[in-house]
C-alpha cells in the first residue's frame, strides 16, 4: 500500500500550515487556491514555534508538520526551505532565515553573502523546499522541489521575500524579485514541491 493513500485531500478539507511567516503564508495560499481547502495558519491560530532542530531541511518540515497537527489535531503541512550558495558550502541553508535574525533583516543578510562572495568565482546557487504534511496519528509524508540560479549583485526587484532579489534562475533574465507571483509560481523550488504534492494528495484537482 503507497503512503500517499493515507493522505488524500479533498475540497473543504482543513488544512493547517505550520508557518508564522506571511509571506509564505500569502504564497501557499495561492499556490493551493484553486482547491477550495479551509486553510489556517499557525499564526493566526497563535501556535507556538517549534525549535527547529533538525540537521535536514526534510527533519525540520517534518518536525513542524507534526508540531501543528498534533496541536490542532488536523492536518499539517509545513515547508522547510532554503537559499544555498556553493561558494559557501552550501550556507545558509537550513540557517536561512536564522542568518537574517530575529527581525527577518535580508537586506542585511544579503549584503552579508554578498561580503562573502565578492572574492570568489562560484556564484551558482539553488533554492530548495521540502514540504511535509502530517496527520495527528504522527504518519507524515515529504516533497522536495530545487531550482538553481546564480546569486546577482545589486539586489533586483520589489516582489516576492527573503533571497528573491538576489536569485537569478538558470536560463532566466529576472530574479525572483523581478517576477511576478504567477512567473514565479510556474518554476520556484515552493512550486515544485507543491507539484508534486497535489499530483499525490488530491482526490479531485478541480
Amino acid at each position: 500500500m503507497k503512503i500517499f493513500q493515507y493522505f488524500k485531500l479533498a475540497s473543504n478539507s482543513d488544512l493547517v500550515l505550520a508557518t508564522h511567516n506571511q509571506g509564505k503564508i500569502n504564497e501557499i495560499k495561492h499556490l493551493l487556491s484553486p482547491y477550495k481547502l479551509n486553510i489556517y495558519s499557525a499564526k493566526e491560530l497563535n501556535l507556538d514555534e517549534p525549535e527547529e532542530t533538525g540537521k535536514t531541511f526534510y527533519k525540520n518540515a517534518r518536525l513542524k508538520a507534526l508540531a501543528a497537527s498534533q496541536a490542532t489535531n488536523k492536518i499539517a503541512l509545513a515547508d522547510d526551505s532554503g537559499f544555498c550558495l556553493n561558494g559557501l558550502n552550501g550556507d545558509p541553508g537550513i540557517f536561512s532565515a536564522r542568518w537574517a535574525g530575529p527581525d527577518r533583516n535580508y537586506q542585511m543578510v544579503m549584503q552579508k553573502i554578498h561580503d562573502r562572495l565578492k572574492f570568489k568565482d562560484d556564484k551558482s546557487c539553488y533554492f530548495i523546499c521540502v514540504l511535509s504534511l502530517a496527520l495527528p496519528n504522527g504518519k507524515t509524508c515529504e516533497f522536495e522541489g530545487k531550482i538553481d540560479g546564480t546569486f546577482v549583485w545589486p539586489p533586483r526587484g520589489q516582489y516576492g521575500h527573503g533571497y528573491d532579489p538576489v536569485f537569478q534562475p538558470l536560463h532566466q533574465t529576472l530574479t525572483f524579485a523581478e517576477m511576478t507571483e504567477a512567473k514565479k509560481n510556474k518554476m520556484s523550488h515552493r512550486a515544485l514541491a507543491f507539484k508534486k504534492f497535489i499530483q499525490n494528495c488530491f482526490c479531485d484537482l478541480h
